[in-house]
């Protein structure tokens, strides 16, 4: 039987054999993940412009402390420092970010597109050594399942804006049902949203992965299959519902600074 030597040797940062655009992808991913970072700070900092009538921004949802009408507890706390300005997104716009943060998918993507690690299948990387996922800060990604906890109490609270969103009031201060086009964005919004975490990986383990034998519990095997439906487009729901994030708070920024007019459907 013949053989062939083969002599492997490191590949400096960016060499690949590859021929094809492979560089796209993760540039793609660095600019979009880029720019929702930066606009999700933005509109965090603001404090201002994140609710009109009965829409509330999901950056700001649920608002525990604030001004808008839409605030569970009253105005800003006493106990928030006076030297810091406030934001009541401050408060809980940490919990989804995190759960996005140690995502699965997430993090596959950014490994790439901002670590570079590696930036694409087959090309060289700046790293010589791995230190695994036990190490920081690769370690911190194991939390991602308490994540979701909180990421499932955020989607029922959006669909509960939804339903508020529902309710106009009129100068008299009576409510009367309708839907207008922000009705109809936030409840896409929580479609998009409901869409990825039930079909998060973690998900699927709460759901069916602790039972040695799926087919005994009908329950669990109904659950993990429609979750599993969902993971099979993971990566589509993922930034479907990062775009619509960002979108629906634009929209109720800009009809509560009066340049664009929410028009009622109903």
């Amino acid at each position: 039987m013949s053989t062939i030597d083969v002599y492997w040797s490191q590949r400096r940062f960016g060499q690949t054999a590859r021929r094809d655009w492979w560089w796209v992808q993760p540039l793609a991913i660095f600019l979009g993940l880029s720019a929702f970072f930066i606009y999700a700070n933005w509109a965090a900092f603001q404090g201002k412009f994140y609710s009109w009538g009965p829409y509330l921004s999901p950056f700001y949802s649920p608002e525990i402390f604030g001004d808008s009408p839409h605030s569970w507890f009253g105005p800003k706390p006493a106990w928030w420092p006076a030297w810091w300005p406030y934001s009541p997104a401050y408060l809980i716009l940490w919990a989804p970010g995190l759960f996005r943060v140690t995502c699965y998918y997430y993090r596959g993507a950014y490994y790439k597109a901002f670590w570079a690690d590696p930036p694409a299948c087959a090309v060289g990387e700046p790293r010589k050594h791995y230190l695994g996922e036990r190490s920081f800060p690769l370690i911190m990604q194991n939390a991602h399942r308490y994540f979701l906890y909180l990421a499932v109490l955020f989607v029922a609270c959006l669909a509960y804006d939804v339903w508020k969103a529902m309710w106009f009031r009129d100068a008299a201060g009576h409510a009367s049902f309708g839907i207008g086009i922000g009705t109809l964005i936030l409840a896409a919004n929580v479609v998009l949203l409901g869409g990825y975490t039930f079909g998060c990986h973690s998900m699927r383990h709460l759901t069916g992965g602790r039972l040695d034998r799926l087919s005994e519990s009908p329950i669990c095997q109904k659950a993990y299959d429609c979750s599993s439906c969902l993971n099979r487009r993971h990566m589509l729901w993922a930034w479907m519902s990062l775009t619509s994030v960002m979108f629906s708070d634009i929209y109720i920024r800009l009809c509560s600074m009066g340049i664009w007019t929410d028009w009622r459907i109903l």
